[in-house]
């Protein structure tokens, strides 16, 4: 594959994780606003607990490089990967999605051709809203299925790889399946089970894994017509 350039905005367990993952075969600069984390990171050291992240930034060979100075690292990304934070008020049903759109605004001010691919977590119809709030395609979702503590680990063994785009644009489709393709080559796993589909049915994948965290969450049927089914294993 070719070497990508890539920015992650969000160093927590999800940006860190995928930074360090994709780090392994393309350029990658993560972006975030806490100083301390930053100069960690540029020092080869976790700013959290993951023995797996602990290890590759000691060890192995990364072209990554940690800013807070997101306008410069999205103005030559060709993918930005949004893992900023998205708290929930279980009282008010709400996501606070505010750090995802101050991200989106940054990278169309800045870099309006980048693919961005959401990794917060997100409510189920958020995509085509934010599309449409921005008036911007270039935005595309894949959930993650990460534990504290074992990101990195659960990145490089993944139980599956999902990324929700425009099925209906051929762009997008090859952006979607070209960002699976990233998450694969960085994996040790092999033969990964790799689906793409729409955005709702992506953020319902995540929504089902969240709600059932005890079962093997879905088996995800995907029959030739384009149609999903979830099945409880």
């Amino acid at each position: 594959m070719n070497n990508y350039n890539i920015a992650v905005a969000g160093t927590g367990y999800v940006g860190l994780s995928l930074a360090v993952l994709l780090a392994q075969h393309n350029k990658v600069t993560a972006v975030d606003i806490i100083p301390e984390k930053v100069d960690l990171i540029n020092q080869r050291k976790s700013p959290i607990q993951d023995e797996y992240i602990e290890k590759y930034l000691a060890e192995k060979d990364l072209d990554l490089t940690a800013t807070l100075d997101g306008a410069s690292a999205y103005k030559d990304a060709d993918f930005v990967i949004i893992a900023a934070p998205t708290n929930y008020d279980s009282k008010k049903n709400f996501f606070d999605t505010s750090a995802v759109e101050d991200v989106i605004k940054l990278v169309i001010e800045n870099n309006p051709n980048a693919i961005m691919v959401i990794k917060s977590t997100i409510p189920v119809g958020y995509t085509v809203s934010i599309r449409e709030k921005f008036h911007c395609d270039n935005i595309i979702f894949s959930p993650e299925f990460l534990r504290e503590s074992k990101a990195l680990y659960d990145n490089l063994y993944p139980s599956r790889i999902i990324v929700g785009t425009d099925v209906n644009d051929a762009r997008l489709v090859e952006a979607a399946n070209t960002f699976a393709r990233l998450l694969q080559e960085g994996a040790i796993k092999e033969n990964i089970d790799t689906l793409i589909m729409g955005f709702t049915e992506a953020e319902a994948v995540k929504l089902f894994a969240n709600v059932y965290p005890t079962k093997k969450v879905l088996n995800l049927s995907v029959s030739a017509s384009g149609k999903h089914s979830f099945l409880a294993a």
